[in-house]
């Protein structure tokens, strides 16, 4: 009987195991498939949603592109002090000629020509206007521009000046002192020309970099022994402080004013640049046969007096031309005499930024 009974108490035991075990591989059974379908349905909505994104980015950017395609925003750096651009601005014809293409028009203030040519290597605008030096920096430090036309100005529009008093009568009186200027301006070339002419060398004089509005104030203050500046400035600074005109550009450099393009807005949008140049050229005809009424014209803007103004547009020569074989070559003269003297790091061929429309 003990026996029957262990036996029979051991059979159970097996059974219960058998069924424990069974029930054990159905509940994992059912956990996997849950999880499987857990996870296609999973997948299924990930890749709906995704679709239905990229659906919707196709959708909307069909719109944008078009628009985009239809306008353009013509970006334009200016000086204050330069006539033609500022004359433009305030008189709004660009507006006007753009208004039917839908291209708009935007202004952005520079102090001068170098931090003017930054902006279009940055990006931030497609159109402006310097003096010959900036142009060459810019150029040797990869900004992707392009000359598109020129201004004659005149050498008689920029010179390096000194206060009335000074004992410096000749630039090789410059040896030792401190001359002000804008670094990579027109300038800039004036100084290298004149001291070269007077057989000192750029390491022989104390360089002192300075925007113009700076610089006028270092002038003024005595801070500085000399200046070389262009019109109205130069205007301003004989008229204010007697100022006494050491050398102008006469005989070492033309003083010759570029409008430049960034090169791909010149590519993307010729018709649009040729409107805007048109548009220059119309108020640089005004401005040539008008210049009392041009200083009368800037002068709030400037905060500089017309009869100051008037002065320097009557020494200065007006026009937008076409960059001929000649002017590259003056500018290719610019451009080697600063890497001479290792202003700029690398020889650079103008002809290669020069817009063929």
């Amino acid at each position: 009987m003990l026996s029957k009974f262990f036996q029979s108490r051991l059979l159970n035991i097996l059974l219960g195991f058998l069924q424990r075990f069974k029930l054990q591989r159905i509940r994992i059974f059912f956990l996997l498939f849950a999880a499987g379908l857990g996870l296609v349905l999973f997948v299924s909505a990930c890749s709906s949603n995704t679709s239905d994104r990229v659906a919707t980015t196709q959708v909307t950017a069909t719109p944008n592109q078009s628009a985009a395609a239809s306008s353009t925003a013509v970006r334009i750096g200016f000086q204050k002090a330069g006539t033609i651009l500022s004359a433009l601005k305030a008189k709004g014809d660009l507006e006007k000629a753009l208004a039917s293409s839908g291209a708009s028009v935007t202004w952005t203030e520079f102090p001068s020509g170098p931090p003017m040519l930054e902006a279009i290597n940055a990006g931030s605008i497609d159109f402006g206007y310097t003096g010959e030096s900036p142009p060459i920096f810019a150029q040797a430090a990869g900004t992707p521009l392009v000359y598109v036309a020129y201004d004659p100005w005149s050498p008689k529009g920029e010179a390096i000046v000194v206060h009335k008093d000074s004992p410096i009568k000749t630039v090789a009186d410059l040896k030792g002192k401190k001359v002000a200027f804008a670094k990579g301006s027109n300038t800039n070339y004036l100084v290298v020309k004149a001291l070269e002419k007077a057989g000192l060398q750029y390491s022989d004089i104390q360089v002192t970099p300075l925007q113009p509005a700076d610089a006028r104030a270092a002038f003024e203050g005595k801070n500085v022994d000399a200046w070389a500046i262009w019109d109205p400035y130069l205007a301003l600074a004989e008229k204010a402080t007697g100022a006494r005109t050491l050398i102008d550009a006469t005989g070492l450099a033309p003083n010759r004013g570029y409008y430049l393009a960034a090169k791909s807005f010149s590519e993307a949008h010729a018709d649009t640049l040729k409107t805007v140049l048109d548009e220059v050229k119309k108020v640089s005809d005004w401005a040539k046969n008008n210049p009392a009424e041009v200083a009368k014209f800037l002068s709030p803007a400037l905060g500089i007096d017309a009869e100051v103004l008037e002065l320097a547009e009557k020494r200065r020569d007006y026009g937008v031309l076409p960059i001929t074989d000649e002017v590259i070559a003056g500018q290719q003269q610019v451009a080697d005499a600063f890497y001479k003297i290792k202003l700029v790091p690398k020889q650079i061929s103008v002809k290669d930024i020069v817009w063929r429309n």
